[in-house]
């Protein structure tokens, strides 16, 4: 069975860079940078996280706070003894239009402990970020990716997304037919074929697949296909080859359809990410 983790970041992977390692003490504001998001690890300290709308999370554990996408945020810690910090910048492959990105909540604050097999992880990464060794960098920025693995996998198992692309990967069948989209974006999936991937009735998987996912099969199916043409637009792919690796019958079928989904023709929207 194809991992169904694997089917999301095999396409659509997460970077991380570190850009901190030590102690805040007082006040510390973050500013949202660009498409890049953060994941913030709390090693000691209560920090108190203040947002620009008033919510403010209070963090009295060792914890990972996670930013999926820019937002601006402060760090309120004593300012004499202060919190020890592991942070880095996050970059979904695709900004925006990152599936994983765009499935997460603006913040994501989770005790370390509910990290499952993170420790080991954990104690490497944090004995790294305080020392000063050769590769440090390179090695902590390959671990956070892994940290931020592992906090997907806690989100799904855990059962905190109720709605989502996440929640459908963490449903016992759903997660099948998603899987299978995933995977053979070209095939000619019809509600039929994706119900009986996932083991249910036509019925029942139409009104599980809604109520879950947000939208219909058909819906989703299309924005997936969507987001791979994107994917392969900034590679600098002709649009004869990605039609037919996204499962469309010509360039001009893959032009409606594009466009009925960004309204922008391909060309159009592979000009305006020239321009940014």
């Amino acid at each position: 069975m194809v991992d169904r983790l694997q089917s999301l970041l095999g396409r659509f992977a997460v970077n991380a860079e570190v850009f901190h390692a030590g102690a805040l003490c007082g006040i510390n504001d973050l500013a949202a940078d660009g498409e890049r998001g953060q994941l913030h690890l709390i090693r000691d300290g209560q920090v108190r996280v203040e947002h620009a709308d008033g919510s403010v999370i209070e963090i009295t554990e060792p914890s990972v706070l996670v930013y999926p996408r820019p937002l601006a945020h402060r760090f309120v810690t004593d300012p004499e003894t202060g919190a020890d910090f592991a942070c880095a910048h996050l970059q979904f492959e695709g900004g925006g239009n990152n599936p994983v990105s765009a499935a997460l909540p603006p913040v994501i604050c989770l005790p370390l402990a509910e990290l499952y097999g993170g420790q080991p992880i954990l104690s490497v990464l944090f004995e790294e970020a305080f020392a000063q060794r050769c590769g440090r960098q390179a090695l902590l920025d390959r671990l956070f990716e892994v940290v931020m693995i592992q906090i997907l996998r806690a989100l799904m198992e855990s059962g905190q997304l109720r709605v989502g692309l996440l929640a459908g990967m963490a449903h016992p069948r759903l997660r099948h037919a998603l899987v299978a989209m995933h995977e053979e974006p070209a095939q000619e999936w019809t509600l039929e074929s994706l119900a009986q991937r996932a083991g249910m009735s036509r019925s029942a998987f139409a009104d599980s697949f809604r109520d879950t996912i947000g939208s219909t099969p058909g819906h989703y199916l299309q924005g997936w296909r969507t987001r791979l043409v994107q994917q392969a637009l900034r590679k600098g792919q002709p649009l004869k080859r990605i039609a037919i690796d996204v499962g469309y019958g010509s360039e001009a079928a893959l032009s409606r359809a594009f466009k009925s989904q960004t309204g922008q023709s391909p060309r159009q929207w592979k000009q305006g990410l020239q321009a940014a």
